[in-house]
């Protein structure tokens, strides 16, 4: 509680908060209820009935027409019952209490002006005109003194008016008391609290703050400082659209950005439990409810709303949505509106949270969209589990991969702009450049790759994911963002345990995703062992293990001792051997003869290919000469047998020998003959 040194001073001025009349023109001894009717304790009859909701009061014409110029005018405008005129005030603000206390300030009886019902009195006494053109000193004057001089001067009693101010709409704010309490509240709470006196309001008295009676015993060196947040629970008291009139001021006062976003959290999570809650996929009635006695202070819920933001659009509603999925739904918009825009002003797990809500509860699209480039800001500090948000839009899978897709989309777009922008901002942006680039750093794609393949993994078990979703989102990102690829290796064999029907084609186009040289030994001795994977990738993975292998053992020879002062030189492969666990040691010795199982089916296949090959040949002469022997003639084959009878004879002549060289000769003669006379 804030209390100023002149405070109580100012109470004394006007009568420690007991407001009166010097002037009445009945005497009387106060009011008395008898059943639902009020009656001034005078021997004077009643001439004037005033019915407020459902409380009458019968009082006297005098009193009221001297203070009231409305009860005047309704009066004079009524000649229905001379003697007794009965009038009806059922739009009064503040209702039958504040018409009460008006009606005793017209009587002259003291009135106590509290905190709890200034704000209804100051609103009924300008409904009823009680202006100084009646009365000097009337009641228009009296409780607008009080409002400034008094409870703008306190740091509660500004909270509880403004509180006060929720069932008085629009009559508070044309008066202006939402305004100046909002700015009163503003200026306390981004001012220096030191040598102030304080207290909480909104916490219960055993865990309230110190309270400094007496400011001149106590030295500033010696008093308990005050935390930065004091402010955070007096305020989440204050219905929303109230607490966005706070927000707003405070940020023009200049405070912090980090302050302003946890004083917002802080308001969440006190009126919708449904973000501190871990229920996925449960309905707005099941999972989040309005707490309308978390605090300690006696504030209402939110219910009984009828105010609200004029700039906030309305958003997607249902046929017949609940009060309380109305309520939270505003809330939830109001709160987006004034998040700040510099980066880390709120958690991201609070705004994914949020964005959970938001499309549970069908928030304005475009509220939505704003949301989720606030979490692409800071995407890199989010987890699993706040990513793992269910699907509300009747999809087909268990999860809003979609979305997940939208905020990688806004974190990269957000990378590349931040690394174009200039590297000296303007002066007048120096705070919000602080707060965007001191957790921007080069490890930042990284940390959102190992976290989208944490998500591939998860979603991967879900059957009605499509796999060109999960090759779109895995793509996303650059290939510079992963540094290795067991993780994305996980999801795809995740995803392949829980799509057995995948056929080759899909399985090929599935791996092609994953780098096989950015997977570990671990991750390479699981695939060569793994199933599901094609035969191809397989061969790729033990490729491209050991031509890493081959590598450092080159490298471990060439490279210079200076150089690897940290590390030592591995001489040989046996040291190599030695070096590497046994577990390893064992799986590589099974990758290799997987290798060379490989190789000799390699040259097994070949060997058949030649052996295949030569067969082929050999019946293609075979058939070739067949074909030739059914194309010849009787012509041709008679010709074929007289070679060949030659051929006999030339062979037996050469055996006789030189007997018979002399026959011979006739027989080689006697051919040509012939040959001359067929001729």
């Amino acid at each position: 509680m804030w209390e100023s040194e002149t405070e109580s001073v100012r109470g004394r001025e006007y009568g420690n908060g007991v407001l009166s009349s010097n002037k009445h023109g009945v005497k009387t001894d106060g009011f008395e209820l008898r059943g639902q009717s009020w009656y001034v304790a005078t021997d004077i009859p009643s001439d004037l009935l005033v019915q407020v909701g459902d409380v009458n009061f019968h009082l006297h014409k005098y009193p009221m027409l001297s203070r009231s110029g409305k009860v005047n005018r309704l009066i004079y405008e009524s000649n229905n019952h001379p003697d007794l005129n009965k009038i009806a005030l059922e739009d009064l603000p503040g209702g039958p209490e504040a018409f009460e206390l008006a009606a005793k300030f017209c009587y002259g009886i003291a009135v106590d002006l509290t905190a709890g019902n200034i704000s209804g009195l100051r609103c009924a006494a300008e409904y009823l005109e009680m202006t100084e053109d009646l009365d000097e000193g009337n009641l228009i004057f009296k409780t607008e003194a009080f409002l400034s001089y008094v409870v703008l001067s306190s740091w509660r009693d500004s909270i509880l008016v403004l509180k006060s101010c929720e069932k008085l709409s629009p009559w508070a704010e044309n008066l202006q008391i939402v305004r100046r309490c909002s700015e009163s509240i503003a200026w306390k709470a981004c001012a220096n609290p030191k040598g102030i006196k304080w207290a909480y309001t909104g916490k219960p008295s055993k865990v309230s703050s110190p309270k400094w009676n007496d400011l001149k015993d106590s030295s500033p060196s010696r008093s308990q400082p005050v935390p930065p947040d004091w402010w955070f629970e007096d305020v989440s008291i204050l219905r929303t659209d109230h607490f966005v009139r706070v927000i707003t001021a405070i940020k023009v006062k200049g405070m912090r950005f980090e302050l302003i976003g946890a004083s917002i959290m802080h308001y969440a999570a006190k009126w919708l439990p449904g973000l501190i809650k871990d229920g996925q996929g449960q309905g707005p009635a099941d999972d989040m409810s309005i707490s309308t006695n978390s605090n300690s202070s006696g504030g209402t819920g939110s219910n009984s709303w009828k105010g609200g933001l004029h700039m906030i659009v309305a958003g997607t509603k249902d046929d017949t949505p609940s009060i309380q999925a109305k309520d939270q739904r505003m809330i939830i918009e109001s709160l987006i509106s004034i998040i700040p825009p510099q980066k880390d002003s709120v958690s991201c797990s609070f705004l994914l949270r949020l964005l959970r809500m938001a499309n549970m509860l069908k928030v304005a699209p475009a509220l939505v969209t704003e949301l989720e480039k606030r979490v692409g800001m800071q995407f890199e500090q989010a987890t699993l589990a706040d990513l793992l948000i269910p699907s509300y839009n009747k999809s087909e899978t268990m999860y809003d991969v979609d979305l997940v897709q939208r905020l990688l989309e806004h974190f990269l777009v957000q990378e590349q702009t931040e690394s174009s922008s200039p590297s000296r901002p303007p002066f007048s942006d120096k705070q919000m450049y602080e707060g965007t680039q001191r957790s921007n750093n080069p490890n930042a794609k990284m940390r959102v790759a190992r976290l989208v393949d944490s998500y591939l993994t998860e979603v991967s078990r879900d059957r009605n994911l499509s796999l060109t979703k999960f090759q779109v989102l895995a793509e996303a990102l650059p290939e510079s963002a992963r540094t290795c690829d067991d993780g994305l290796y996980r999801a795809i064999d995740s995803y392949l345990k829980a799509h057995p029907t995948l056929s080759e084609h899909e399985r090929k186009r599935l791996c092609r995703v994953m780098d096989c040289q950015k997977l570990s030994i671990d991750a390479c001795m699981h695939a060569a062992q793994n199933e599901r994977l094609p035969l191809r990738i397989v061969v790729q993975v033990l490729f491209s293990e050991q031509v890493k292998i081959s590598n450092a053992l080159a490298n471990s020879t060439l490279k210079d001792p200076a150089e690897t002062q940290y590390q030592p030189l591995i001489p040989n492969h046996k040291t190599l051997l030695e070096a590497t666990p046994l577990s390893f040691q064992e799986g590589w010795a099974a990758a290799k003869k997987d290798i060379n199982t490989l190789k000799f089916e390699l040259e097994s296949v070949k060997a058949k290919y030649l052996e295949l090959q030569n067969d082929m040949e050999n019946l293609q002469r075979q058939f070739e000469k067949m074909s030739k022997q059914k194309q010849t003639s009787a012509w041709t084959s008679g010709w074929k047998k007289l070679s060949k009878l030659t051929k006999m004879t030339a062979v037996e002549n050469h055996d006789i020998g030189p007997q018979i060289s002399m026959a011979a000769e006739q027989t080689r003669k006697t051919p040509r003959r012939w040959r001359n006379s067929i001729s």
